[in-house]
């Protein structure tokens, strides 16, 4: 059985892929690793077929048009065989001994018959600049080392999400979700994190860090300038988020299960607004309040309950340059504690 596939979506990767793919191929035959070439033009293609000829009942290819880093995940996630479903960008990689572990505890579970939807473990920022890391951990809000529910979870703080980067999802969960991320548009790992939480009922949270998300590259779409500039896209994924799941849906729910819906979406809209604010332009302008009144034509009291909470209500109540400054400290003093800045 394969524990966990592993979807590694690769456009123009060959100066790093490698070192990725080998970091996955330490879990042996317990894991399925998924490159998808998303229409590279240089020697992505061949080295996945290389990785495929020498381990052929451990990796599959690929290759396919370009349609963006989601439409990696999605074709990744319907050739997927393993128990639990894994997102690797290509110039990230895992730890052996904290991959082991998480190969272990899922080993255990199985064997035990114990059912667990997702797994969450921490990540560490590697910062290529000045050999810096910072861990992001999850200890302060979940339960370590045990299976519990959402009702044992804690509230976060508005920067901290359930972020790709720290899950390990029940592969029957994500089709359940019917997970479908669009083409062409950077930041849907927060898409692909949020819509299946409704789904989740049994969590285990391993406190050891497994990823390594690798920051350095000038095209990489966490970049300052990059997200300032692709602002259409984060309003774009955020719009996604905030019709997965309407008002209704979201109510019924348990109430930490909502608290943490809540925390999702407030986190994203905060970020949302942060670079959207950056520059005052009309089309900016625009197309903030275009994702505001469609939400209020649609869903009127998720309307006001997004509006309602705090960082939204202080942004939304505020002059543009005012949030733009506001929120451009804050990212300052978040990127000075996790290093993300580039």
């Amino acid at each position: 059985m394969k524990l966990i596939s592993f979807a590694v979506p690769c456009y123009n990767s060959a100066d790093y892929m490698k070192k990725c793919i080998d970091s996955l191929l330490e879990g042996g035959e317990y894991v399925e690793i998924i490159i998808v070439d998303d229409g590279s033009t240089d020697d992505t293609a061949s080295i996945a077929d290389a990785y495929l000829e020498r381990y052929p009942s451990i990796v599959k290819v690929i290759h396919k048009p370009n349609g963006g880093h989601g439409s990696g995940i999605n074709y990744g996630l319907r050739e997927a065989t393993g128990l639990f479903f894994k997102v690797i960008d290509s110039d990230d990689w895992l730890d052996k001994e904290a991959l082991l572990s998480l190969l272990g505890t899922i080993r255990r579970h199985v064997s035990d018959e114990i059912t667990v939807d997702l797994y969450i473990t921490n990540f560490v920022y590697e910062r290529s600049t000045d050999n810096t890391s910072y861990v992001s951990s999850y200890r302060k809000y979940f339960p370590i080392n045990r299976v519990f529910s959402w009702s044992e979870s804690k509230s976060m703080h508005l920067w901290h999400m359930l972020l790709m980067h720290a899950i390990a999802t029940r592969t029957e969960i994500l089709k359940i979700a019917e997970i479908n991320l669009p083409e062409h548009t950077f930041y849907v790992d927060n898409l692909f994190s949020y819509i299946p939480l409704p789904y989740i009922k049994n969590i285990y949270y391993s406190d050891i860090d497994l990823y390594r998300y690798y920051i350095g590259r000038s095209d990489q779409s966490v970049t300052f300038t990059n997200m300032v500039n692709r602002y259409d896209q984060q309003i774009r994924v955020t719009t996604c988020m905030i019709y997965a799941h309407n008002y209704e849906v979201i109510s019924s729910m348990d109430k930490a299960l909502q608290q943490q819906m809540y925390h999702f979406l407030h986190s994203v809209l905060a970020n949302t607004y942060f670079f959207t604010t950056q520059k005052n332009e009309e089309e900016r302008h625009k197309k903030l309040d275009n994702m505001w009144k469609a939400l209020k034509d649609n869903d009127p009291t998720l309307y006001t309950k997004l509006r309602s909470l705090p960082m939204m209500f202080i942004l939304t109540h505020t002059p543009w340059k005012l949030s733009g400054f506001i929120t451009r400290h804050g990212y300052k003093i978040l990127t000075r504690i996790t290093k993300l800045g580039a």
